[in-house]
């Protein structure tokens, strides 16, 4: 679980959110394995000492033993008891049994979807030894949903990203041109009025899809539902008479004087060129995140300083 730098932020994030789960079940499974090893051809006194060690292991939903070859000898404990169904199943070709290291005592298996559940899953396998001779498993089943680790909010890092479209769009890119749509014919009226509603309205998230003529925008009211305005909504300024009044957040990240430049970089890059052209463009106002869809099907997210810069590597393409 090593974490490498060349990795992408969210990898980097996952990585270190399984080593803190690791490290946080080393202790409690290796002392729940020299417990059941000592009853390991009891069965009623195996289930009793899993059953002793749920408590034990933080946030585990079932523990079972297995023999050396992934056979199942214990029924499940859980917080509800023991539950036998399980008893004498063949694991040995489960996910978290696949290459499992022998320099190891303890693996945590990359996340799955649980047979039982139909959940994301993880499980942790512990290597139980007797007299120093290896003679089975202790395995740790646990619902994602279950560990407090996974609550954490991912924060998107601020930077530049590509990514490519669909290959069929790409591959006729050249063999099409921009037709002007109804919102290119009256551009310089709708861009203020859109303007307006994220500096005025408490709109902190707009896409404005150029092409289709339409935008779709979040209120800080009603963050939980976007709105839908279409062409005869954008062109009429009274539209904003149907949004309450909202100051503009202290905690933004864009500031409100940087709202109406990030559009008129817009129109540019929709004007720009008549085969590669902006078909929708976005901005977050916490985020400060910039997002531009072309008509090759391409996307980037750029932060919005950068965007205005003109000094990243996406303008290196554009200008």
């Amino acid at each position: 679980m090593d974490i490498n730098d060349n990795d992408s932020p969210l990898k980097q994030r996952i990585l270190r959110q399984r080593a803190t789960l690791f490290n946080m079940l080393i202790d409690p499974m290796r002392r729940a394995a020299k417990r059941c090893a000592k009853a390991w051809d009891d069965k009623p006194a195996l289930d009793h000492l899993l059953l002793d060690s749920i408590p034990k292991v933080p946030y585990v939903t079932y523990l079972y033993a297995l023999d050396s070859q992934a056979r199942q000898i214990s029924a499940n404990a859980s917080t509800h008891g023991l539950i036998e169904e399980d008893f004498g199943r063949d694991r040995s070709q489960r996910p978290y049994m696949q290459n499992l290291p022998h320099n190891k005592d303890m693996t945590l298996s990359e996340a799955y979807i649980s047979l039982r559940v139909g959940r994301p899953s993880v499980t942790a396998i512990q290597r139980v030894y007797l007299n120093d001779a290896f003679i089975g498993y202790i395995g740790a089943d646990f619902d994602l949903r279950s560990l407090p680790i996974t609550k954490d909010l991912y924060s998107e890092p601020s930077r530049w990203r590509q990514i490519k479209g669909d290959p069929a769009i790409r591959g006729h890119v050249f063999q099409q041109h921009r037709i002007p749509s109804r919102m290119d014919d009256s551009i310089d009226m709708i861009l203020p009025v859109l303007e307006e509603l994220v500096v005025e309205n408490g709109v902190f998230h707009i896409k404005i899809h150029f092409s289709s003529s339409r935008a779709t925008l979040w209120l800080r009211k009603d963050p939980f539902r976007y709105q839908l305005l279409e062409f005869d909504d954008m062109v009429d300024p009274d539209v904003c008479l149907a949004f309450p009044h909202t100051p503009y957040p202290d905690d933004a990240v864009v500031p409100k004087d940087q709202i109406r430049p990030i559009f008129d970089t817009f129109k540019h890059l929709r004007f720009a060129d008549e085969t590669i052209y902006l078909r929708a463009g976005s901005i977050n106002i916490f985020n400060g995140m910039v997002g531009l869809n072309f008509s090759c099907d391409g996307s980037h997210y750029i932060p919005f300083d950068q965007f205005l810069a003109r000094d990243s590597e996406f303008w290196e393409g554009i200008v």
